[in-house]
């Protein structure tokens, strides 16, 4: 029995006698939507569904929420009012009665490096809250949300989690890759790096040019195993979506019939009742999304958003246990930016599926019996699965590496922890000792490392870049794109209480907590003070005694940057740190 079985025993308390009032008659079985459309003294409200364009007979079917986040500023959201009208199509078909709104997005990468950047991490909290309001305040029998990219898939997640109707994820896909002028696939990566490549005189105006329009071909999210991609691919293994959803192609014909099954499935968890989220996504479940994670490497980011899942759905989830999976996971799979395979190679050697099926060969690596929204459990949708290019995906015999594609470190840097995407790291730079360079901003680092103020050997350390700082934690893809630009990603390391992009690779580490802006030791640094890493034995260190630290704090006034937006100043009164999903207290 599903937890949401009682939401419809509550229902069928009431009198659910056939009413033929008004040439209105209804089913027998009590509907969640029922609450706004069942009775005499509901009839005002089924006259303004009837002003939508709703018949007696859309009327009675179950009401099929379509929470989609069209809009024309992403390219991974560009096509979804297409994927929505063939959605409420096939619901139609199946016997529901489809019901669209409509959610904000932000594009991280037309948002990064400037002032934008700080409303992406914060415009998640909006979207679960929007989601939230609007299943609470209209009643919905099931929900099929629609996201794509970076903070809209997990502020979808976290809505759901808060309404627990049941719900299916049916993402927009990834974008196919661009083709350089020798036929070397492009990404959005390769624009930044290019930008980089100019400033410093290695490849000309022109050919930037050239890589400008040519690296993002269409719709889609950007193809790499970025931080839109994760989310998607993290959505198949935590039971929300259909094997799939993280990597069937965008505008591929595959993809038009795992919408269809979606919309499909909706209807029939309308009928039965569940799964539900929160039937979904528990301590089993997340972990075998941290473990598919360590397995493929994917953006630091879904640190911060799983985390901020189990916040809400009641979990005690931290980063020790996260680093426990870490540890016993081995990476056999990269893609983009830390291989030269994107999403379309992980679909062709099997999907993500075929990744749990490999990793599953370890005894106890998996919680296999977790149900999913297919009716199917985890174990039953990998059965009989195996890698079709064992290069791409491969067998754990032949693993990058015995342990995960993201490690937590530790040290008096990072007493609640940092993240660092181990997967994107080359191997004379998982252990570095250097100085200090110290931006107080990312503007600040971007300008700096682009007139040559960083040198070979240094750490760059970028703070007051936090959920409070920020405020807004920006993502740092441009600081490190420079970085590799400039011919230094393997003699220079970087640290920030802020985040990356998916994109971002290097010896990279993010998450810092706590903060600068709460007083952590990142704000406490000063230029040429030695930072130790240590990415093999999970290590972040200021060499500074005690004494110096004690001193430096008894002198501490918390920098945070100036905002005028009432928005973000609402956000940094109420945001956690990182360690903690950034989510609001």
């Amino acid at each position: 029995m599903y937890a949401g079985d009682a939401n419809f025993r509550a229902a069928s308390a009431q009198n659910f006698l056939l009413e033929k009032r008004f040439g209105f008659v209804y089913n027998t079985r009590a509907m969640l939507s029922d609450r706004t459309k069942k009775g005499i003294e509901r009839a005002p409200h089924r006259s303004l569904m009837r002003a939508t364009g709703m018949t007696d007979e859309d009327i009675r079917k179950p009401f099929i929420a379509i929470c989609n986040s069209f809009n024309e500023v992403i390219p991974g959201h560009v096509h979804l009012n297409k994927v929505a009208q063939l959605i409420k199509d096939e619901v139609r078909k199946a016997g529901g009665t489809p019901i669209e709104f409509n959610l904000i997005g932000v594009c991280d990468g037309i948002a990064m490096a400037h002032q934008g950047m700080k409303f992406s991490l914060a415009s998640r909290e909006l979207i679960a809250d929007s989601v939230e309001t609007m299943l609470s305040a209209h009643a919905f029998d099931a929900c099929i949300c629609i996201p794509n990219c970076d903070k809209i898939v997990p502020g979808m997640v976290m809505g759901a989690l808060r309404c627990n109707i049941p719900t299916i994820f049916c993402s927009g896909g990834p974008m196919a890759v661009g083709k350089g002028r020798n036929g070397e696939d492009l990404d959005l990566n390769s624009v930044f790096e290019a930008v980089a490549a100019c400033t410093a005189g290695k490849i000309s105006e022109e050919e930037l040019h050239y890589v400008e329009c040519n690296a993002c071909p269409g719709a889609g999210s950007c193809s790499g195993m970025f931080t839109a991609n994760s989310m998607n691919c993290l959505c198949e293994v935590l039971g929300l979506a259909l094997p799939g959803n993280g990597t069937l192609l965008a505008l591929s014909d595959e993809r038009k019939e795992m919408w269809r099954a979606a919309a499909r499935r909706a209807v029939e968890m309308a009928k039965q009742g569940g799964p539900l989220p929160r039937d979904l996504i528990t301590e089993a479940a997340i972990d075998n999304a941290f473990t598919c994670d360590m397995a493929m490497g994917g953006s630091s980011n879904t640190v911060l958003h799983t985390l901020a899942f189990a916040a809400e759905a009641g979990l005690d989830y931290d980063l020790r246990r996260i680093d426990a999976i870490s540890r016993r996971t081995p990476n056999i799979c990269k893609v983009a930016p830390s291989s030269r395979f994107h999403m379309h190679d992980v679909l062709r050697a099997g999907g993500i599926m075929t990744v749990l099926a490999e990793i599953n060969k370890i005894p106890g690596a998996l919680n296999t019996d977790v149900p999913t929204v297919s009716g199917k459990t985890l174990g039953e949708q990998m059965e009989g699965l195996s890698t079709q290019d064992p290069v791409v995906i491969r067998t754990i015999d032949n693993a990058y590496s015995q342990d995960g594609g993201l490690a937590v470190l530790f040290g008096n840097l990072a007493e609640q922890g940092g993240i660092v995407k181990k997967a994107g790291v080359l191997p004379e730079m998982m252990v570095h000792r250097g100085p200090a360079v110290i931006f107080e901003s990312q503007e600040a680092a971007c300008a700096g490392i682009l007139a040559d103020q960083v040198k070979p050997g240094d750490v760059v350390v970028i703070r007051n870049e936090g959920p409070k700082g920020g405020p807004g934690m920006q993502e740092m893809l441009a600081p490190t794109s420079y970085i590799m630009g400039k011919g230094l990603g393997n003699c220079v390391a970087l640290i920030t209480d802020g985040r990356f992009s998916g994109a971002t690779h290097g010896a990279c580490i993010g998450h810092v907590s706590p903060e600068a802006a709460e007083g952590g030791l990142i704000g406490l640094l000063k230029d040429g003070d030695i930072i130790s890493i240590d990415i093999p034995n999970r290590s972040l260190v200021a060499e500074l005694s005690d004494e110096e630290i004690a001193a430096r704090r008894a002198e501490w006034k918390p920098t945070m940057q100036e905002i005028s937006g009432k928005w973000l100043k609402r956000y940094r009164k109420l945001a956690s740190n990182a360690s903690r999903g950034a989510v609001l207290q």
